[in-house]
């Protein structure tokens, strides 16, 4: 494992992860029955509806796991500053969806059809709330920009990362799960977050925390 996971990103990656979805369900579970705003626009029901985008929306599970991984592989100070980034974005995600739940109107969906038997079942479990900003965005977008100034990691793969993100954003509107406004508030933020970690100490913060519970935990000191 080891070999694949290095020991002080062990933690960061459990954390992103239970906190990810402790900010999606909990707000969920806050503030479900409120007033939800309806931010879809005219310019989102132009887009037309195409159930096979489901397949990229669900699969994008897979290149979150791998990317995220594959960052936390980096220096420690390049995990921590990407890892705090990744939490003070859930923190900006939680407000709006406390302060200002949103929603869309999903359309009928002829049952008929593997493709749309799919997108139903996703709408089936995922209710039309918690959509500004885009956590499926924000993800996919920290996917590529965790590793496109990262040389050593192949110009390829950088770059399929980069169209992989874009495929997952499209899918968001073409499940009718999201409208504009989400995404590109999920890429913006995603941005804003990395700037903001790097440019002030708030990742050392973090990287004290993590020094902290490694040490506790697996006995690790400034590795």
């Amino acid at each position: 494992m080891s070999k694949i996971i290095k020991k002080y990103s062990i933690i960061p990656l459990i954390f992103a992860v239970s906190f990810n979805m402790a900010v999606y369900f909990g707000s969920r579970i806050i503030a479900g029955n409120w007033h939800h705003y309806n931010i879809e626009s005219s310019l989102d029901r132009l887009i037309p509806i195409w159930a096979p985008s489901v397949i990229i929306y669900l699969g994008c599970y897979l290149f979150w796991a791998a990317n995220y991984i594959i960052i936390a592989q980096q220096e420690k100070d390049t995990v921590c500053q990407f890892f705090s980034a990744d939490f003070l974005s859930r923190i900006v995600c939680l407000i709006f969806y406390l302060v200002v739940p949103t929603t869309n109107v999903r359309p009928n969906v002829d049952p008929s059809g593997f493709w749309n038997q799919l997108l139903l079942y996703l709408y089936s479990i995922d209710a039309a709330d918690n959509l500004f900003p885009s956590i499926h965005c924000l993800v996919s977008w920290f996917c590529y920009i965790g590793i496109r100034g990262n040389q050593k990691i192949p110009k390829w793969y950088r770059g399929l990362s980069c169209i992989m993100a874009l495929l997952v954003c499209a899918s968001t509107l073409l499940t009718k799960q999201h409208v504009i406004i989400d995404v590109i508030g999920g890429i913006l933020l995603a941005e804003f977050c990395i700037w903001f970690s790097k440019k002030t100490s708030i990742w050392k913060v973090y990287q004290n925390i993590l020094n902290y519970l490694n040490k506790k935990i697996f006995s690790i000191e400034g590795e």
